[in-house]
């Protein structure tokens, strides 16, 4: 996922989640809740992963492995977004 190709913000996928869930569509919900968290992986908001894909995780009672060690999820994430990202862009200018 590229981010950065992503129009929706945290914040309209939580809140999307949020809608579906209250609706009782979990499928809808837990697609929003991933990309709330997927967003939040990438802005390195360890707590908002946290909350986002335990969301998702509560919605269908699918396990999330990025829940059992999110801080190391976030760091690694960080790392190949600084890496890989960065040399994408320089790529598309060259």
């Amino acid at each position: 996922m590229d981010p950065r190709k992503i129009e929706t913000t945290v914040k309209q996928a939580a809140d999307n989640a949020k809608r579906f869930e209250k609706d009782g569509d979990s499928i809808s919900a837990r697609m929003w809740y991933e990309v709330a968290g997927g967003l939040s992986l990438y802005e390195g908001n360890v707590k908002k992963v946290i909350e986002y894909y335990g969301s998702a995780e509560k919605v269908t009672g699918t396990k999330y492995l990025i829940l059992k060690n999110p801080e190391k999820a976030v760091a690694k994430a960080q790392e190949y977004y600084g890496k890989y990202l960065t040399q994408a862009a320089s790529a598309t200018k060259a």
